[in-house]
């Protein structure tokens, strides 16, 4: 019995030790977090894209935990202005940060 229990206690260890890791943190996402960013860096790209106005080539997309931060290169200051209101309009964005910059 009592190897028993030396062997429980290192299985409940180990299993925390793994839930522990998958946990996120301010500076990291969980293994689910990372997945919904993913799936909203590509609504946005794709809401950029089917935007006439906008060179999507030209504007990244980058998100962390619902914040999504464009960058990049645009022709106008209304360009700016477009991809960020595009940004917003996309289900499961929580803010967006415009870094872009008029060429």
């Amino acid at each position: 019995m009592n190897k028993f229990s030396r062997i429980s206690v290192l299985v409940a260890a180990v299993a925390l030790t793994a839930l522990a890791g998958c946990a996120s943190t301010q500076k990291h996402e969980s293994t689910g977090q990372y997945l919904d960013d993913s799936s909203i860096t590509t609504r946005v790209k794709t809401a950029i894209f089917q935007d006439p106005s906008l060179k999507s080539a030209e504007i990244n997309v980058e998100t962390f935990k619902g914040r999504v931060q464009l960058s990049g290169f645009v022709t106008s200051r209304a360009n700016i202005d477009r991809a960020t209101a595009v940004a917003q309009s996309v289900s499961g964005v929580a803010s967006v940060a415009n870094d872009m910059r008029v060429k």
